[in-house]
């Protein structure tokens, strides 16, 4: 018996035999090229045979899984069309004497690399695609056959180095019960792949693809992020009970989805989705989200060869409001720059880009880039109700200008004779501390702000939370962390009609959620699926005993008191995970 942690990507328990998914060795001869035109016709080939499996599998997973799963190889189809990553490919080709396939390889490894640097860990996430499409070119150029996992004889747990979202989607899904990678995170397309085929997934094992033989009986526990290998009969029959027990929580969180987060005496709070794309519109309306707290528009932007005009926002945008008619859409602005570049957008190298020209700071160094946005979600407005937010503000200046320039495009619209909401609401993300401290002051220009944790942790903590050396001091239970929340939420509720939301990774955090509920926040923004299991907590407890909560754990002096203290309490009003 062997027992190997991870990250629980997928929550839910498997138990079944363990399948190593391994793909073929290839093997790539480096010389140069004979006849480059030769070079180019298997390539066009190569992309022929690619683009008509793309389009096969995207058949398939819209007929088993669903039309915004399918979107995925929709995105892999656009690759394939991208004109720039082409013509990379026979820049190598004709310039360098590259054969098809090592420029295939080069082109791929240089694109994936761009969005591995990426510090969100959304975007990150996306270099998965590249690889994928990258892969599955080289292997049409050299011939070599794709791995099936389709039809299996019997139900197994799929063990890999890695996923990608065509090996995913492939998979026989009356037969795979979960899987587990070497690699991988909470964001990465195997995870929403998974968490969409609702099968356990534990990511980031390291070398569990190398100590699990084919055959060997696994237990997979998404829950607590953990395998264990060829367990004994105590262990088994522990986990079935584990197992029939998440499945009824599941059932009994379905029945949630049309009922408001409301707590036991009558407190109601938003929960909103997270997303980056159009696409993600129906998760959050399938787990009973009332709204988008947090619209990623860097998507459109990272996901073109030139920057997205007003027509092209205004639609996106305009999908997003309409899916939501009682409910708000918060449309972010641009979080581009320092370390989210995009090649059609020349930027100085920068020593520390986390700290750099970003987000706001590169709007006010582009204005005319930074108003089409901007009229193109204040056009958008008129379909429901929109409200824009201005990410990295650290001083109520930044507030000041951003709404002049906001104001310049009312008047452009207005003389345009184009219609607009000229009510519509306007916030900010508060990631930076100087904000947070200041969000007495900031609370007066604005309508809500949206606290972003991921960064505010970052930035308050001084730790770069991609480093693994420095990563274990990232905790948004540091009592800096909940005294700054605080703060925050206080200067909204002093201030008229100002609400408080929050779009970062502790929104839909469990045991976060008694804490921020106590301490008064009135939206709460995370990713779709984990939209009924803070409902279910929120309607499990009365609002006035976690105020008392929240009162506590402000005076507590570590992170680890106030996570005992939070597991005690949920624990006493039983509530499991």
């Amino acid at each position: 018996m062997l027992v190997k942690e991870g990250i629980s990507a997928s929550p839910g328990i498997a138990i079944a035999k363990a399948m190593i998914y391994q793909k073929a060795s290839i093997e790539v001869d480096n010389t140069d090229a004979l006849d480059t035109n030769e070079e180019l016709k298997k390539l066009q080939l190569a992309l022929n045979i690619s683009v008509q499996q793309i389009e096969q599998i995207r058949d398939k997973v819209s007929k088993e899984m669903g039309e915004d799963e399918a979107l995925i190889f929709q995105a892999h189809g656009m690759i394939l069309d991208d004109p720039e990553f082409l013509e990379a490919i026979e820049i190598e080709i004709k310039g360098h004497r590259a054969q098809a396939v090592n420029a295939v390889i080069l082109v791929t490894k240089r694109y994936s690399e761009m969005f591995e640097q990426l510090e969100d860990q959304y975007f990150r996430a996306r270099a998965a695609d590249i690889v994928d499409v990258g892969n599955r070119l080289r292997n049409n150029l050299l011939g070599v056959e794709q791995v099936d996992c389709s039809n299996l004889d019997e139900d197994v747990i799929i063990i890999a180095e890695d996923l990608s979202p065509s090996d995913t989607a492939q998979m026989d899904k009356k037969r795979v019960r979960g899987f587990a990678t070497d690699i991988g995170s909470r964001t990465s397309h195997s995870a929403i792949m998974a968490r969409s085929l609702e099968i356990p997934a534990v990511l980031g094992l390291k070398d569990i693809s190398s100590v699990i033989k084919t055959g060997d009986i696994i237990i997979l526990d998404g829950i607590s992020g953990c395998v264990i290998i060829n367990p004994d009969y105590q262990q088994l029959e522990k986990a079935k009970e584990k197992q029939q027990a998440h499945r009824k929580r599941l059932e009994k969180r379905l029945q949630l989805k049309d009922l408001q987060a409301i707590t036991f005496d009558g407190h109601i709070v938003e929960l909103v989705g997270n997303i980056g794309e159009p696409s993600d519109i129906a998760g959050v309306i399938k787990n009973g989200g009332t709204g988008i707290g947090l619209y990623r528009t860097e998507f459109l932007y990272m996901n073109s060869d030139t920057f997205p005009d007003e027509e092209k926002q205004l639609k996106a945008y305009k999908s997003a409001i309409e899916a939501f008619p009682q409910g708000s859409v918060i449309i972010r602005t641009m979080d581009i720059g320092g370390d989210k570049k995009l090649p059609y957008l020349p930027l100085e190298e920068e020593l520390n880009p986390f700290l750099g020209l970003r987000a706001l700071r590169l709007c006010f160094n582009e204005i005319e880039l930074f108003k089409t946005q901007l009229r193109a979600i204040l056009r958008a407005s008129i379909y429901g109700n929109a409200c824009i937010m201005f990410p990295m503000i650290s001083s109520v200046e930044e507030v000041r200008k951003a709404k002049a320039i906001l104001e310049e495009c009312k008047e452009d619209l207005f003389k345009a004779g184009l219609a607009f909401n000229e009510e519509v609401k306007v916030g900010v993300m508060i990631e930076i501390p100087s904000a947070a401290m200041t969000a007495d002051i900031i609370a007066r220009e604005v309508d809500f702000f949206s606290i972003g944790t991921n960064d505010l942790c970052q930035y308050t903590l001084a730790v770069d939370r991609m480093n693994e050396n420095v990563s274990y001091l990232y905790n948004h239970f540091h009592p800096a962390i909940l005294k700054l929340i605080k703060q925050v939420i206080d200067a909204s509720s002093q201030s008229p009609n100002t609400f408080t939301g929050m779009c970062g990774e502790m929104a839909g955090d469990p045991l976060a959620t008694v804490i921020l509920l106590g301490l008064g926040l009135d939206e709460f923004s995370m990713s779709a699926s984990t939209i009924p299991q803070i409902k279910e907590i929120i309607r499990k407890v009365r609002f006035e005993e976690v105020k008392e909560v929240a009162k506590k754990v402000l005076e507590m002096e570590t992170s680890e008191e106030v996570t005992n203290f939070v597991l005690k309490f949920l624990e006493n009003k039983g509530i499991t995970f």
